[in-house]
């Protein structure tokens, strides 16, 4: 090691420490939205449902890897939530999970055209530790895979209804011309806490973006009802950090939601969000605290943690 390096490694630890007191004396910041999987596919088997040719991931992303990535940047808590690489066996996550059950939180996956949807979802909360499900109707858009429309069937009825029970979040991976069907059972199912992931995936460089972006201002009423401010890098028009072209978009999603419904949420640990050319921890952090003037200081308190903290029932100080 140089000297200039030393200098350079000492001078960015002493500029992340203030971060990392502030996190642990006082309000808790939590990633809603984070993504590990196995780095060995002998122990945790890949296996894409939707890809049947699915190789496996370019690298691992691994739970050791994550917490080493939110202890330098002062993140107290995250929200896993499983890949679709690992299909519904959400073994993985559930390790991860059991290896800091205080800083963790879960949701897995199940196949939401499975007529046993409502015993999964017991089964992996109730035995397995998790918080509640995804769902990612998505996948299912415009037909695929024999269309959307167990989002509001019989058999997601009885889910939801079990949810209310259980106490569980849902996290919805949705285009937005599906968000009516979701609001359907975000209003008839007030107990179930819904969040809505990545802005609804609005391509906020493309056609009609307002009459899309109007459907899930719809869902801004509902008090059970919030949003992930995420994946700008996949739904922005420039694709460029700090997304200052999607930031007017974002500004009407917090005037439609409020305050106490965002979240925050970045996607992949460590030395992965390279190679998924997503900012690192301590961009997506400056993203908030920084480039976001229409966020009083106390609506970052509430963005980065303190929401989060009130869903998923996390430590507050």
């Amino acid at each position: 090691m140089t000297r200039r390096s030393w200098m350079g490694g000492a001078a960015a630890a002493v500029a992340i420490a203030p971060q990392i007191k502030a996190a642990k004396a006082g309000d808790p910041i939590v990633d809603t939205h984070m993504h590990t999987w196995s780095g060995d596919a002998k122990k945790w088997p890949y296996d894409h449902p939707y890809e049947t040719d699915f190789k496996g991931p370019k690298v691992g992303a691994t739970v050791e890897e994550l917490v080493a990535d939110m202890d330098k940047n002062g993140v107290t808590h995250c929200i896993l939530v499983q890949t679709i690489y690992h299909g519904w066996d959400n073994t993985y996550t559930v390790y991860c999970l059991q290896q800091h059950p205080h800083r963790f939180r879960a949701h897995g996956l199940i196949d939401p055209t499975d007529p046993q949807v409502t015993d999964k979802l017991e089964y992996w909360m109730t035995k397995q530790g998790l918080a509640g499900m995804r769902f990612s109707a998505i996948y299912y858009h415009n037909g695929a895979r024999g269309g959307d429309a167990w989002l509001t069937s019989p058999a997601h009825h009885r889910l939801w209804q079990r949810a209310q029970k259980l106490g569980a979040v849902f996290n919805l991976f949705i285009a937005t011309d599906q968000l009516p069907r979701l609001e359907q059972m975000i209003r008839r199912y007030p107990g179930v806490q819904v969040v809505v992931d990545h802005l609804s995936q609005i391509n906020l460089g493309g056609d009609n973006v307002q009459q899309h972006l109007d459907k899930l201002l719809a869902l801004g009423k509902y008090p059970n009802a919030a949003v992930k401010v995420s994946e700008l890098t996949s739904v922005s028009a420039s694709g460029k950090y700090p997304f200052a072209d999607a930031l007017p978009w974002v500004k009407q999603v917090y005037e439609a939601f409020g305050a106490d419904k965002l979240l925050w949420g970045t996607g992949y640990p460590g030395s992965v969000r390279g190679v998924y050319d997503r900012p690192t921890l301590a961009a997506e952090l400056t993203l908030v605290r920084e480039h976001m003037p229409f966020l009083t200081a106390e609506d970052k308190r509430k963005m980065l943690g303190l929401n989060a903290a009130r869903i998923w029932k996390l430590p507050t100080s």
